[in-house]
């Protein structure tokens, strides 16, 4: 024909899909990540760039995993495991991520940390 043409390749990547605590799926959103990392470490001395870094690894490792769809408690554990070196960060994240109903298991919590140190 004559023309020149140019193609690119790119991945297609195939989205990951949370599911709520109340059954009900969106689509995963990095943003709300990094936002409740930020929440929990307000007042810290801890980097952005940090959590960003957390955020970044903490995506790839879902991008990787061979699961579309993953519940959310399981991205809220990852993101702890990321805190743990923040520790007040840490217990600030798992109340609203785990939701403790009483003194009880929060202080269990905070024992775990303890014992880790």
């Amino acid at each position: 024909c004559g023309r020149r043409f140019t193609t690119y390749e790119t991945v297609e990547s195939v989205p990951l899909v949370v599911i709520k605590k109340d059954g009900s799926r969106q689509a995963f959103n990095r943003n709300k990540m990094l936002s409740g990392l930020v929440k929990a470490c307000e007042k810290r001395p801890v980097a952005l760039s940090q959590l960003e870094d957390a955020c970044s690894e903490i995506e790839a490792q879902l991008s990787n995993s061979l699961e579309r769809e993953i519940q959310s408690a399981q991205i809220g554990e990852l993101v702890m495991e990321h805190l743990k070196k923040a520790r007040l960060a840490y217990v600030r994240f798992a109340s609203v991520s785990r939701q403790f109903k009483d003194i009880g298991t929060f202080m269990e919590e905070l024992s775990k940390l303890i014992a880790n140190q």
